[in-house]
């Protein structure tokens, strides 16, 4: 008898954004800075009264093509500095037939089919809902969304065009009512951290620990909006 043939295996579909593009992108965007920094600080000078007049003055006074040029050089290394931490966060997906997994500050978290009820799109983020309606993540995503949609649908992974639970949220305040003990000062400093770029890790880190008093949280401009997990 001959052998019985093999199934093919579940080969995961990788989505990630261009490396070289990135890092073209804010190169490019750093030279550019950098050539009009020299007009920025003429410009002042001419103001009768203008900020930072001393460094304008003393950057005016280096001659020309050098100015430029060195201005140029400073902007596209400030870019490529840039560009190196954009890739570091930057996300990617892989896509099988029994987990997705997401990777971005070199941290991979792998999600089986079974823990997923539906992933969606709110604004510039990824957001993968498990089915007590909690958040197992939400991600910034570069990736091309045709792209990632098309993915996830082909292996079958249930994909929503909002967020089901979003009449669930609302508005936080100092002192909100029916939030679980201890989640309103979580609140409030994630409020002050979502304040500074410096905090952005803070911010990340303290909406980890809501998901676990079962709170979920999204943002809309400068406001917070809340929900309670697995409760309408």
């Amino acid at each position: 008898m001959g052998k019985r043939p093999v199934p093919p295996a579940d080969k995961p579909t990788e989505l990630a954004e261009s490396t070289w593009a990135i890092m073209l992108f804010c190169v490019a965007c750093g030279a550019v800075a950098g050539a009009l920094l020299p007009l920025l600080a003429r410009g002042l000078l001419m103001l009768p009264w203008a900020p930072l007049e001393g460094p304008a003055e003393l950057l005016t006074a280096v001659p020309e093509p050098a100015l430029t040029l060195g201005t140029v050089a400073v902007g596209a290394l400030g870019g490529l500095l840039l560009g190196f931490t954009a890739v570091h966060e930057s996300l990617s997906v892989s896509v099988s037939d029994t987990h997705v997994t997401l990777t971005v500050r070199d941290s991979a978290r792998s999600f089986a089919r079974e823990e997923i009820a539906a992933l969606f799109r709110d604004g510039k983020h990824l957001v993968v809902l498990a089915p007590d309606s909690g958040e197992l993540a939400r991600e910034h995503c570069g990736l091309p969304w045709p792209r990632l949609i098309a993915a996830l649908t082909a292996h079958g992974y249930p994909w929503a065009e909002e967020d089901p639970h979003r009449a669930d949220y609302r508005r936080w305040v100092p002192g909100t009512p029916g939030l679980p003990e201890g989640a309103d000062a979580l609140l409030r400093a994630r409020d002050q951290a979502r304040k500074s770029e410096d905090d952005a890790e803070d911010a990340r880190e303290l909406r980890g620990e809501l998901l676990r008093l079962d709170v979920v949280v999204r943002d809309e401009e400068k406001r917070q909006y809340w929900r309670l997990v697995g409760r309408d």
